[in-house]
């Protein structure tokens, strides 16, 4: 089992940045798939960006392309998210995604057998 905690998240005004944290335990680290989803209320959840376990192979929603940055330190089992320019839209609970390596990034992004952190909540204000 997997296991992620989320950290990072808060208020900020719109043109903003944060920085999102999430710790992985559990499996070999860079075995793993990792990403980030994000719901904000009344919708469904949704991709937002993934990197592989190597790094070279990054995909991003086209909501977020040019603003958001994903990274990870597979020395420190920890996947980030640079969220600059942020707008009112951005508000939503960000949520940590794990996967094993065997699972396609196609897979992933629909976010189907994930590993799930308990979400960290981000609040844009205009």
């Amino acid at each position: 089992q997997v296991q992620l905690v989320e950290s990072g998240g808060g208020l900020v005004q719109a043109g903003g940045s944060l920085r999102l944290s999430c710790a992985a335990s559990g499996r070999t680290f860079s075995s793993l798939i990792m990403g980030w989803f994000r719901q904000a209320p009344g919708n469904e959840r949704e991709f937002v960006s993934v990197i592989s376990g190597s790094t070279v192979d990054t995909h991003y929603a086209d909501s977020v392309k040019g603003r958001f940055t994903i990274s990870r330190d597979n020395a420190k089992n920890t996947v980030y998210l640079q969220m600059n320019s942020l707008k009112p839209e951005d508000t939503a609970v960000y949520y940590c995604a794990a996967a094993d390596w065997w699972i396609s990034i196609q897979t992933f992004q629909r976010g189907v057998g994930n590993y799930w952190g308990q979400g960290t909540q981000v609040t844009v204000s205009s």
